[in-house]
């Protein structure tokens, strides 16, 4: 039986792919001395690896394919095939930041003025890059972690990955610029790729990974409305396609069910009611999943 070699990001990126993982509907346990987790998929078989490191093992086909960020593609040059972005981080589900930060009384305001400076960071080649598109020379180390302390004595400033910023203001840093926005994808290895089995299971991975990040902003509503009242109903509901509607016992109502953005349920509730809507009900989703083109 053919296997699907899979990467794992272990790190801050960790629980949040298991957790995605779950809703998709695949159970990865996690053992503490294990690098290896198990899954109850016997054609996959997992391994966690540091998302700094990804790109490169899955460039060299030491691994099928797997998850990382954007970043760490960049800043290893990997030559990979990317199959799908996935929107999360650590704690949201937005894009994340590489970052310019300095101590708050520092007189640097934008990047020019770290002309000479020391910098650290752990995306150096990125850093160096960015810097040198800017015309500016600066000294820029490796940091092997706790970044955000290094300012003001064992650096000038930092180059540093934020999701919200509390870190860095909690540490009295304050943002001068941005090197890089980054998103989680799915990368492949070319030979991989290229056998069908193989970027067949990767492509149904990436599927069900994308439902489940596109569920968590939709609800669903269900609701009762007479015949008398759909179209007004309808008029105010922004349903991801046209509503389902089905016949009710009463030949004069019928039960109406939509997908919608969960950020306009709390004002589109009450409307629905104002335009004639009853026993409306609302609920969570696992998948939305995308139309397939043709």
């Amino acid at each position: 039986m053919p296997v699907l070699q899979l990467g794992l990001p272990k790190g801050s990126l960790e629980q949040s792919t298991l957790e995605v993982f779950r809703k998709a509907g695949y159970q990865i346990s996690v053992s503490s001395r294990s690098y290896y987790p198990t899954v109850d998929d016997p054609e996959i078989e997992c391994i966690l690896i540091r998302a700094q490191e990804m790109a490169r093992y899955i460039e060299e086909g030491i691994i099928d394919g797997g998850l990382t960020g954007h970043d760490w593609i960049i800043e290893t040059g990997a030559d990979v095939v990317e199959v799908g972005e996935l929107v999360y981080g650590k704690v949201g589900r937005n894009p994340v930041r590489w970052v310019v930060a300095v101590p708050k009384d520092s007189p640097v305001q934008s990047v020019k003025d770290l002309e000479g400076l020391r910098i650290a960071t752990e995306a150096v080649g990125m850093t160096r890059r960015f810097l040198a598109d800017h015309g500016v020379n600066a000294r820029v180390e490796f940091s092997w972690g706790a970044t955000e302390v290094k300012p003001p004595r064992l650096a000038d400033a930092i180059v540093e990955l934020t999701e919200t910023g509390s870190s860095l203001r909690a540490h009295n840093l304050r943002i001068v610029d941005t090197v890089c926005i980054t998103t989680t994808r799915f990368i492949a290895n070319k030979t991989s790729w290229q056998d069908a089995w193989k970027r067949r299971k990767m492509e149904r991975l990436v599927l069900l990974l994308k439902s489940v990040l596109a569920a968590e902003k939709k609800v669903g509503l269900m609701l009762n409305v007479s015949k008398t009242n759909l179209d007004a109903v309808i008029a105010r509901l922004p349903a991801l396609h046209k509503p389902t509607l089905s016949p009710l016992a009463d030949s004069g109502w019928v039960a109406l069910m939509a997908v919608i953005d969960e950020t306009v349920v709390r004002d589109l509730i009450p409307a629905l009611q104002e335009a004639g809507a009853q026993g409306i009900v609302e609920f969570g989703l696992n998948k939305v999943v995308p139309d397939r083109c043709v």
